[in-house]
Order: structure tokens, then C-alpha cells, then sequence
């Protein structure tokens, strides 16, 4: 996906400072961005930070901090794919809703005419007051897509909707907007994680695997239009919105929740499942002694063959094999006998393919071709995979 231009409108409420965590999120994905604030949101944050972190300019006038560019209200909109105002006052909204162009920031927003967005954050009897919902209902019929605040402690120690919502849930909106919707009326099941497999109350047998790229090609399927379901074993990372997300332990419970969604269009299995469990758990704490600790394991359903043995015409499977030796002749192997569409395979040893990072290096290996694909972030890798299943 080419890098794409976002326009981040910061106004002057307390929740300000978010934004510039925001900018900071949207800055990594390698789209370029660029800040406007209102005189009033320069009291709250300085300029300095946006412009250190997105390294652009930052524009809170509409003459003098641009003497060569008179009109850059309307060539900010025009260079913008996506406009969002973060955190969006009752006196930002109210200016939109009515036309009122007396600064950069509200100039900007009534020139814009791609994808807008406005993330609402104020306290809560002013969010309910009659007039703010009248000028959300009118945006929202002019093609606004409205972020709804979430409820609890303001600052103003009131409790109540009002506070902006989960920056990673407005970064997420903002990315989706930037793409076409290619699985618009697909359903897209994603694996992710590591699933544990108990010895005891205590102890457990897993691996290494963070979720990372498993989430990344949940979030992809999403932006992309497709109904998303993300199983997920234990993990750390936030669960994305706007999609189905199915927590799981065992390799059991994952196998269990992947049947029950058989009908899906397209299975992508990036979790790392445990070949093997305990044959037997005790239930109380397996203590220490002098002698070694033996235990039987017992092979794990192989989801991933499951779901090839019973493919339907037209469904597409995606598999992943993470190896240490024999990359190519090993993951060829696995694609043939699970009978997938397509085959993600890393090498662990390779820097930037590991567990944990926020990058990855991989072979695509279908049946009639191997592809090898430079390090990339995995977000991005997440869309590449989706495309080349898609196609497969």
C-alpha cells in the first residue's frame, strides 16, 4: 500500500495530549502526517511536540505562520486522504455543523471532503446537552463518522460519556478509512498466539509467540472490509475493535472455536499451536524432589490439517511454518500435506523475523511458486498476506 496523507485537527480540551500520542501511533505505519491545532489547543500542548513527532510543520493560523501559502486551508484538505479531529470540543463541532470558518482548524474541516472523523471528548452534561447532539446528528448526515466517546471519570471529576475514546481504537478507525474494502462481504477467521497446555494448577507447556503478526492480519482483514473473527491464545496486546475475538487456552479450545467457524470464506492460522500436551494434569502442585520430573504428552489436534481435509470449494487456507533449518524444503512439505492455499514461512534464526518484533521476513509458497519477501513491518505483511490469498 502506497503511504497515504492524514491531517490530525487538534482543538483545545484537556484530552489534547492524547493526540499526540495518536500522531506518534500513526507516524510508525509510514504514512505521512501532519498536525493543525487551534490557538487553544497550543495551551495545553506546545506545536514543538506534534512537530517532533510527526517532523513536519505545525500549522495554528490561517496567514502567519505561512506567509507563502495563503490558502493552505483548502490545499491542506485537498492533500489530505483522511481529516481527523482529536479531541473534537462542543465549539469545534458546533463551528463545523454551522459553517463557521474563523480559524485554520475550521477552515481546514469545511474544506475537507474525503473521509472525516471526529472523536468528541468534553464533559458529560455538555456531550448530552441538546445542541452538541443536534450538530453530531447534522455531521453525521453530511458524512462524518463520529467517535463515540466512552463513560467514565472526566477530569472535571464528573462520571460520565465523555471521555475521548482508546487512542489505539481511533488509530485503527483512522488506518481502516484509508483503504479500499476488496473483502467487503467475506469472512476472514484469524489464529494468533500461543496456546498453554497445563501440567499442573501452576505450570504449563507453551511457546514464544507474542500475537504480534496474528493480530496485524486480523486488523488488515478488518480494514479491508471482511467480517473478522481473531481466536486468540493468551496474549498482551489489546483486543482490536470492531470484529469478533475469541479467547482460547488450549490447543483443544482453539481446535474447538475454529470448527465452529468452518463456513468462513478464509482461514489464516498464524497461531503457534503446541504439537503436544500432558496426557495427564495433576490437580494440585507437582512439588520438587530429587528425582526427574517424566511426563507423557499426547499429540494436540493439527487444526490446520483439519480444516485442509475438510476445505469447500472456493474456501482459501493460509498457514504459517516458523522453522530453524530447511525453511523452503520444510514449509513445501507442510503446504502439500495440510493442503493450503498458501504458506507463510520464517526463519527464526534470520534478525527481524523472530518472536516479538514488529517485523518479519517470509517466503509466500504456493503450489506453483515460491516468492521471497524483504523485512517488513508486520502490519504491512498482514495486507500482503490477505492480497495473496485473496488471489490464490
Amino acid at each position: 500500500m502506497e503511504p497515504k496523507h492524514i491531517l490530525i485537527v487538534v482543538t483545545g480540551g484537556i484530552a489534547a495530549y492524547k493526540a499526540c500520542d495518536l500522531t506518534s501511533r500513526l507516524s510508525k505505519t509510514g504514512h505521512e502526517i501532519r498536525v493543525v491545532m487551534t490557538e487553544h489547543a497550543t495551551k495545553f500542548v506546545t506545536p514543538l511536540t506534534f512537530e517532533s513527532l510527526c517532523h513536519r510543520p505545525v500549522l495554528t493560523s490561517l496567514f502567519e505562520d505561512h506567509p507563502e501559502d495563503p490558502i493552505a486551508h483548502v490545499n491542506l484538505a485537498k492533500w489530505a486522504d483522511v481529516v481527523c479531529v482529536v479531541p473534537a470540543t462542543a465549539n469545534i463541532i458546533g463551528k463545523i455543523a454551522h459553517g463557521i470558518a474563523d480559524d485554520l482548524a475550521s477552515t481546514v474541516c469545511l474544506a475537507a471532503y474525503r473521509k472525516r472523523i471526529l472523536c468528541p471528548a468534553m464533559n458529560v452534561h455538555m456531550y448530552e446537552n441538546e445542541a452538541v447532539q443536534d450538530n453530531l446528528r447534522v455531521l453525521r448526515n453530511r458524512g462524518w463518522e463520529i467517535l463515540e466517546p466512552v463513560s467514565g471519570l472526566l477530569a472535571c471529576q464528573d462520571e460520565g460519556k465523555g471521555k475521548l475514546p482508546p487512542v489505539e481504537t481511533i488509530a485503527e478507525t483512522v488506518l481502516s478509512s484509508l483503504h479500499d474494502k476488496p473483502l467487503a462481504g467475506k469472512r476472514v477467521v484469524v489464529t494468533a498466539g500461543p496456546t498453554q497446555e497445563a501440567l499442573d494448577p501452576v505450570r504449563f507447556i507453551s511457546n514464544h509467540s507474542t500475537g504480534k503478526q496474528g493480530y496485524a492480519i486480523a486488523r488488515a482483514a478488518r480494514n479491508l472490509g471482511a467480517e473478522t473473527v481473531l481466536i486468540t491464545g493468551p496474549v498482551s496486546l489489546a483486543a482490536p475493535s470492531e470484529m469478533e475475538v475469541v479467547p482460547v487456552v488450549s490447543a483443544r479450545e482453539m481446535f474447538e472455536a475454529v470448527k465452529a467457524r468452518q463456513d468462513a470464506d478464509i482461514f489464516v492460522l498464524a497461531a503457534a499451536v503446541s504439537d503436544f500436551r500432558p496426557k495427564v494434569v495433576s490437580d494440585q502442585k507437582i512439588k520438587k524432589r530429587d528425582a526427574a520430573l517424566v511426563t507423557e504428552l499426547e499429540p494436540n489436534p493439527d487444526i490446520l490439517a483439519w480444516l485442509g481435509e475438510h476445505k469447500r470449494p472456493g474456501q482459501k487456507l493460509v498457514g504459517f511454518a516458523m522453522e530453524t533449518q530447511n525453511l523452503e524444503e520444510n514449509a513445501r512439505h507442510k503446504l502439500e500435506a495440510k493442503h493450503c492455499n498458501l504458506l507463510v514461512a520464517n526463519d527464526l534464526f534470520v534478525p527481524g523475523a523472530g518472536f516479538g518484533t514488529d517485523t518479519n521476513v517470509v517466503l509466500f509458497i504456493t503450489p506453483e511458486k515460491t516468492r521471497r519477501l524483504e523485512k517488513t513491518t508486520k502490519e504491512d505483511l498482514g495486507y500482503r498476506i490477505l492480497e495473496e490469498a485473496a488471489g490464490c
